[in-house]
């Protein structure tokens, strides 16, 4: 598939792998229509697109109200007629305990990372449907794929999000629309640095944490997003991004049992809970 004069429709496109991904597809010569709930990092990025000759429109849009999302919906067809490349990516983290956790914040996190993109295809998918061929790509991570102790919730959406595209997947497959889910390793974002951390965790825990994922984060958020646009054109339906999600990948394929162990993840866990303490 090529990008040239397709309408590209990107959630949480103000930072992180969204922002990358919307300055990739500019490269290719796309119509960017982006979303983000910080209307003025959003505002900015649209201006700074602008000034270089991108055809660029910015809408501040909450993922996870579907009302919200429906009028975005509406707003967008009638001011563009179609899009032709959706992706799901807004997104948020969540640093926090099963045994101690706060479920507002737990809900809060499911209704951005899962029912955001299931608003997004629901209002979307009709219009894509009509088109000769398009896209729908849903970012999940490669703890959609794994668990981490400490991430029940985020681990929750991303496996949900996998889940239901490949589902999805399945459903259009005699469809003219293409479909990808997105498992990336670490990245570096500042989805870490903003995360929500549970009442139980205090901020020096947070910092340290923090510290850990950027010396495990290996992958850029602009080389993640040309190869994120590499395996769109390649149509994959499961795109896995940097060398630690690939091995773990691995780890997971052949020891599905036992790669918890194997990672040392429960005694990481008996460690950080010491540290609670």
């Amino acid at each position: 598939m090529k990008f040239k004069g397709k309408k590209v429709l990107i959630t949480g496109a103000a930072s992180g792998i969204g922002k990358s991904l919307a300055e990739e597809f500019a490269n290719e010569g796309s119509i960017l229509i982006l979303s983000d709930i910080d209307s003025i990092k959003l505002k900015d990025f649209v201006k700074e697109l602008k000034s270089n000759g991108v055809d660029a429109f910015g809408y501040e849009v909450n993922v996870s109200d579907y009302n919200n999302m429906a009028d975005f919906g509406s707003l967008v067809l009638r001011e563009h007629n179609y899009i032709d490349v959706l992706i799901n990516n807004a997104g948020i983290n969540l640093l926090d305990t099963v045994e101690n956790g706060d479920m507002n914040e737990f809900k809060n996190l499911m209704a951005i990372n899962f029912w955001g993109v299931v608003y997004g295809v629901n209002i979307f998918l009709p219009t894509l449907i009509q088109r000769d061929e398009a896209y729908i790509v849903n970012i999940s991570s490669i703890l959609g794929l794994m668990s981490l102790p400490g991430q029940a919730a985020y681990n929750s959406s991303k496996a949900a999000v996998k889940a239901y595209t490949e589902a999805l997947k399945m459903e259009l497959a005699d469809s003219s629309i293409n479909v990808s889910s997105v498992h990336p390793g670490g990245i570096k974002t500042n989805i870490a640095v903003n995360a929500r951390i549970g009442s139980n965790i205090s901020e020096e825990t947070k910092i340290r944490l923090i510290k850990q994922f950027d010396k495990l984060s290996y992958t850029t958020s602009k080389s993640a997003s040309r190869n994120i646009i590499k395996g769109m054109k390649k149509r994959k339906r499961r795109i896995i991004i940097g060398i630690d999600a690939k091995i773990a990948d691995i780890l997971i394929r052949v020891f599905p049992g036992s790669y918890e162990k194997l990672l040392g993840l429960e005694g990481q866990f008996k460690k950080f809970r010491e540290r609670l303490k």
